[in-house]
């Protein structure tokens, strides 16, 4: 009896000296903020990463310090994330090659939608197809003709298998009857210095690291891939414009914290992002790279990564792409 009492009373003591659960997410954040990156610096995901922190960690009032962590078309990142404490020092930018992990892996050491937590959407970006300065086509319709009149004769690089420069290329192949060979890298600076070199003739990139390309003439943008025309690049015209509708193709990103992330921390790093969007500069520098800015509550980002893998299934099915 003399033992259990003072079990109990050990027991009670050690419960009042710990801090709850709720005290320590009212505390939050307390100490630096790990942000990951699943692809090598530089490539648009990083841009993107690294044009928000700094507004958010002076919101937050701890640093949010960018981790790259490439592999596996982010995959790798998205599992360490996974199973991470959800305790929200860590996080990830969410690109839009997370829905397609969803199909093209047998196994995924992580569910994409029931092991993480969103916590808010950044933009949505357009793909543009970017061709090498000396490639006869002009535009997607030449591309097309290019393609059906010599159907080895083009190359289509990406940022690696399953990233959203892949699905867009399988996509315009499905719809367009045409056949290009598929050239993967490991991030968009391989490709592009490739398609400048003229080792493959295109690429579907997204807007932010194209656009430096495209204005410093190195290379040329035969069609933006959305559905309307981008403020970056008035000129280029859309598959829609060029006769070509049903080939569109956008790239998104969101940040998302491992499932079980307490609310009221979420809370705090939905109110720091859309913070940081909503600032003047910020949201000046992402439109200036091609991100169509929207932000939102958290709900609104897990229901486009839930519509986007339904999408995106049938044309990785029949495209037969699975993850290397």
């Amino acid at each position: 009896m003399r033992f259990r009492m003072l079990s109990l009373v050990v027991a009670s003591l050690a419960l009042q000296l710990q801090p709850s659960a709720q005290a320590q997410s009212a505390a939050y954040p307390t100490k630096p903020i790990r942000l990951f990156v699943g692809a090598p610096a530089g490539g648009p995901t990083d841009v993107i990463a690294r044009s928000l922190i700094q507004q958010m960690g002076d919101s937050l009032g701890q640093p949010v310090i960018v981790e790259n962590r490439g592999g596996a078309a982010g995959t790798l990142a998205a599992g360490i994330v996974a199973k991470s404490p959800a305790d929200g020092y860590t996080l990830i930018v969410t690109p839009s090659a997370h829905a397609y992990a969803a199909s093209m892996y047998d196994k995924l050491p992580f569910d994409p939608v029931k092991d993480f937590r969103p916590v808010g959407q950044i933009g949505m970006m357009p793909l543009v197809a970017i061709a090498n300065k000396a490639f006869p086509a002009g535009s997607l319709r030449d591309l097309v003709e290019r393609a059906k009149a010599q159907p080895t004769a083009v190359n289509y690089g990406s940022s690696g298998t399953g990233s959203a420069h892949h699905l867009a290329g399988e996509l315009f192949k499905l719809r367009t009857g045409i056949q290009m060979t598929h050239v993967p890298y490991k991030g968009s600076a391989g490709s592009i210095t490739d398609l400048i070199a003229g080792q493959i003739q295109v690429i579907f990139e997204p807007l932010v690291s194209a656009l430096p390309q495209i204005q410093a003439g190195r290379v040329k943008a035969l069609a933006v891939m959305g559905e309307k025309r981008s403020p970056a690049l008035p000129d280029v015209p859309t598959p829609g414009e060029a006769g070509l509708p049903g080939v569109e193709a956008s790239a998104w990103y969101g940040i998302m914290a491992p499932a079980g992330t307490p609310d009221t921390v979420v809370a705090k790093l939905t109110a720091a992002l859309n913070k940081a969007l909503a600032d003047p500069s910020t949201r000046a520098s992402l439109q200036s790279q091609g991100v169509d800015v929207t932000p939102g509550p958290p709900q609104m980002f897990m229901d486009l990564i839930t519509s986007e893998i339904a999408r995106w299934r049938p044309i990785i099915q029949a495209a037969g792409i699975r993850a290397e």
